[in-house]
């Protein structure tokens, strides 16, 4: 999906989350962010570096989870782990760090492993540990919650809000998970065909659709983005 002249900005410590129907294009947004994609116009701009001349810089800033994990196939798990600090130069009490977030996602008894012998799931977390293991500055999520279980999640979440809380660093999130983002982000950027209809937190949401005080993200997101519309159209034609 194209995404057209679509601005927004993620403060340092701020917990976005990024919603839209499928096709929307968050995954587009999202890859554009990360320089996986260069768009045709516009400026991104990571921690005070430009993508477009400064790459190197504002990729070190960054750590992206996409929706689909695809890690080094033939590294260990523990070996994955330390070549993305190395990658980083990030490697100052790395080995505490790496204990640690094995620990969390339960791959302490997997270090030895190697990685194509692993499940989707714990794909996903080895991802995501890689992603924590050298302290960026930008996390990109990309339906992170998928694949996981109850307790991955729970220790994602603990360690999203950590890093934007603790550490200053600013999350972006892509999401399908309303109620995950209503209660995990501090504001919204909703998307619908490749622009922006909303942004702001649920309070400002709920004023941009003229919604009632209490009405949910959920709620929200279906009338502004056409979906409820949409859903009602269809059951009447039905």
């Amino acid at each position: 999906m194209a995404l057209s002249n679509l601005s927004f900005c993620v403060a340092s410590g701020e917990i976005v989350g990024l919603l839209g129907p499928n096709g929307a294009g968050k995954t587009t947004c999202l890859r554009c962010i990360a320089g996986i994609i260069r768009p045709g116009s516009g400026h991104i701009v990571v921690g005070g570096c430009d993508l477009s001349i400064q790459e190197r810089e504002a990729k070190r800033l960054l750590a992206f989870v996409p929706e689909q994990p695809n890690p080094y196939e033939t590294l260990t798990v523990y070996e994955h782990l330390r070549f993305i600090a190395l990658a980083y130069d990030t490697m100052e009490d790395f080995d505490v760090r790496a204990e640690k977030l094995l620990s969390r996602f339960d791959l302490a008894e997997k270090r030895n492993e190697l990685v194509g012998t692993l499940s989707k799931g714990m794909r996903q977390k080895l991802t995501i540990a890689c992603a924590f293991i050298h302290r960026a500055q930008l996390f990109l999520f990309d339906e992170p919650l998928i694949g996981l279980d109850p307790r991955g999640a729970r220790e994602l979440k603990a360690l999203i809000v950590d890093a934007a809380k603790s550490d200053g660093a600013a999350v972006l999130i892509s999401t399908h998970m309303l109620d995950t983002a209503q209660n995990l982000c501090d504001r919204i950027v909703i998307l619908r065909k490749g622009e922006k209809v909303a942004d702001g937190a649920l309070a400002d949401l709920r004023d941009h659709a003229n919604a009632r005080r209490d009405a949910t993200l959920e709620d929200i997101f279906l009338s502004l983005t056409g979906e409820e519309k949409e859903s009602a159209e269809s059951q009447s034609a039905t």
